[in-house]
């Protein structure tokens, strides 16, 4: 007997079907991650920006005639104050989101410096709720500060938040927010060996943040820039990770910058997802390119 229910415990397993939960009754199972979320034309907020948190409803009125599918807004980084900045505020506008149908996604900046204190402001992701029972429909973590000099260290340190970003997340799809290949090409002392295959096999999507506004001058300046960031990321990573091409910083692009940019995401072919930093400085010249963005690919 104790064979027999052995073999159904298994066959059951091996079908994915539903487990006895302790109170007697069928927990379903977990469903895979999606990269859906990370798809198609997105927007930023960051934790300078809480004055938006005043008109959520304006904000998602806004965001959806502009016709954005995600909005990825930041809930702290290592030097905030609290693990959530302004968190009712936040769930009004995570609320307002939901209600025009767009989607959330929000992310942190670990500064590696402190483990505990990155740990249970990226677990604030996980169990972040609204008024309204709320939850973000994707986390990311930002990993981009550099103050932590020990690369082995921080390296270490980013893999393990990732690593309970997915543990802990269930089918909660995750990103990593990377700077571009091209920018460790141009400052070998950021981050050598920067781990990609690592953070790839941890996420379901990257997200390399192109910034080019400022930095270079004119199209071929800026179209190389992200053209070649974009191969090295394949290169680095294969085919199989979606990649949403972030940006910025918007109101520092040109009108031929902002071309060179969507020319390039458009002739890399491999890009799922689009959006310039941030939703503060988004011109409408800016909106325009990405609109034509959702057109060719949307």
């Amino acid at each position: 007997m104790r064979a027999l229910a052995l073999a159904v415990v298994v066959a059951a397993l091996v079908a994915g079907s539903a487990v006895e939960s302790p109170g007697g009754r069928a927990a379903p199972a977990r469903s895979a991650p999606s990269a859906e979320v990370f798809r198609g034309l997105g927007t930023w907020v960051d934790v300078y920006d809480t004055t938006l948190y005043r008109t959520p409803n304006l904000v998602a009125s806004r965001l959806a005639a502009r016709g954005v599918t995600t909005a990825w807004i930041e809930t702290a980084n290592d030097r905030s104050k609290t693990d959530v900045v302004d968190p009712a505020r936040l769930g009004g506008v995570v609320d307002a989101l939901h209600a025009r149908g767009i989607l959330v996604v929000g992310w942190y900046l670990p500064g590696h410096q402190n483990q505990a204190l990155d740990l249970r402001r990226t677990r604030a992701l996980l169990s972040f709720r609204t008024p309204q029972g709320g939850a973000f429909d994707g986390v990311a973590l930002d990993i981009e500060a550099l103050r932590l000099k020990d690369v082995a260290k921080r390296t270490a340190r980013m893999l393990a938040l990732l690593a309970t970003l997915r543990s802990e997340g269930g089918s909660m799809p995750v990103a990593a927010i990377t700077y571009p290949p091209r920018a460790f090409e141009r400052h070998l002392s950021w981050w050598p060996g920067f781990p990609w295959t690592q953070i790839a096999s941890r996420v379901d999507a990257l997200v390399p943040m192109l910034y080019t506004g400022g930095g270079f001058k004119g199209y071929d300046a800026t179209y190389g820039y992200v053209a070649r960031s974009l191969r090295l990321l394949r290169a680095a990573v294969g085919t199989g990770v979606p990649v949403h091409a972030a940006g910025g910083v918007a109101n520092r692009m040109s009108s031929e910058e902002l071309k060179a940019f969507t020319d390039a995401v458009l002739d890399d072919g491999t890009v799922t997802g689009w959006s310039l930093y941030d939703l503060q400085t988004s011109t409408p010249a800016a909106w325009a390119a990405m609109a034509r963005l959702s057109e060719a690919l949307g």
